[in-house]
């Protein structure tokens, strides 16, 4: 495999799903990191040749190669591992819980932690206050469903790991710095202590 070098915010979940991958399949990572607070991914340089996008992750591969958008980094990093399911059907529901995370979790768990501890509840736009009670009932309804799926089994998808535990897990296990409660959800907190105790595991700050 090509050098591979991640483009991030460290703090990122989206971010550390990836670094997480790698570690589970032991592939060395090197990392650039970028302020977002400062709009560092929003330079002329970034914007020509890291991300159209202005946003991170980004991970590059070789010299050349950048390839956005956090789960397909993950599966780019897994593809023809135990990490992605072999069986056709557990591939597509591997595939339907990252669709589901960043279209149902990501924008409510992730958002209100970004909120609550890098812009600050005070400091939100009239716009963005009025957003909370809606992104709160998402993220709860989400972190319901994810714990109702889990008390009927241990991992999200056949009988091992893949990506979509490493996908939900990112910012699943920083959700109280965004104000949710966990403890309503015990085969959540359950799954999340078998993940962190996973052998090659590493925490969001490594």
């Amino acid at each position: 495999m090509a050098a591979l070098v991640l483009h991030e915010y460290a703090a990122s979940g989206n971010c550390y799903k990836i670094r997480l991958t790698a570690a589970h399949l032991g592939l060395p990572l090197a990392r650039r990191e970028y302020d977002i607070v400062k709009g560092e991914t929003r330079t002329p340089e970034f914007l020509g040749r890291v991300n159209a996008n202005g946003r991170i992750p980004v991970l590059q591969i070789g010299a050349d190669d950048f390839l956005p958008e956090s789960n397909a980094a993950c599966f780019y990093l897994a593809d023809g591992s135990d990490l992605i399911p072999h069986d056709r059907f557990e591939r597509a529901d591997m595939l339907r819980w990252l669709f589901w995370e960043q279209y149902n979790h990501e924008p409510n768990v992730a958002t209100l932690r970004f909120w609550t501890v890098w812009i600050g509840l005070d400091n939100l736009s009239d716009a963005q206050r009025a957003m909370l009670p809606v992104k709160r009932a998402a993220g709860e309804a989400a972190l319901a469903l994810m714990d109702e799926h889990l008390a009927k089994r241990d991992w999200f998808v056949a009988d091992r790991p893949t990506l979509a535990d490493i996908a939900l897990y990112a910012y699943t296990h920083v959700a109280e710095t965004g104000g949710f409660s966990l403890q309503p959800y015990p085969a959540l907190r359950a799954w999340l202590d078998r993940m962190a105790a996973l052998p090659r595991h590493i925490p969001i700050t490594a």
